[in-house]
């Protein structure tokens, strides 16, 4: 906390549990007086329902700063990033994100409001131009994996696991099954099916 009472936040995002959130809690240490104000979420950026980022929202009071590593942790989509900072500034918190160098500068020190006024369209701007960057980037990048899986799948390319294939004894012990002789829990245990899996192939088979 700073002498004027102002609180000082950070918020780290990675988009999945098996990522490492080391390297954005360790740039902004050096923001963060205080670590235990670095909240992080392991969630897809996809949307807004993350529990830390919930918790920021109503923990920031007008006159606290957010720091956070780069824009894009904020959420994948352009609109929605441009939303949550605009509820921030009517909330009268200051984000200040380290990849854009302008939203680290302290406007309280400029004297002439026609300055801050430059300085906040020049922020708006950047956050505009690099946000669309960033979702087109992303859009190009779905866009190339499904052609490649599409053109995968053409040559014949098989995703997912590896097809298993059954024992000969598979058709000896689904005719007990079909007379009752057998239980299905039985055979789905001998050969290592889950039910789904065991259903799928005898309808599959019904279907030849």
């Amino acid at each position: 906390m700073t002498d004027n009472n102002k609180r000082i936040f950070g918020y780290v995002r990675v988009s999945s549990r098996d990522q490492n959130l080391d390297r954005q809690i360790e740039s902004l240490k050096q923001y963060v007086p205080d670590e235990r104000y670095i909240l992080a979420d392991k969630s897809s950026g996809k949307d807004f329902d993350r529990p830390a980022y919930k918790a920021l929202k109503m923990m920031v009071r007008p006159g606290d700063i957010i720091y956070i590593h780069e824009m894009e942790r904020l959420g994948r989509n352009k609109q929605e990033i441009k939303e949550n900072l605009e509820y921030f500034k009517e909330n009268g918190v200051c984000v200040r994100i380290l990849n854009i160098p302008t939203t680290m500068m302290d406007f309280s020190g400029f004297e002439s409001k026609l300055q801050k006024m430059l300085m906040e369209m020049v922020n708006n701007i950047l956050i505009e131009v690099l946000a669309t960057m960033a979702e087109t980037e992303r859009d190009n990048i779905r866009k190339r994996q499904r052609e490649g899986i599409d053109i995968a799948l053409k040559k014949g390319v098989r995703f997912g696991r590896p097809r298993k294939d059954l024992p000969s004894c598979w058709q000896e012990d689904k005719k007990k099954w079909q007379a009752g002789e057998v239980t299905a829990v039985s055979l789905m245990k001998k050969y290592e099916m889950c039910s789904s899996t065991f259903y799928n192939k005898v309808n599959a088979e019904k279907e030849k």
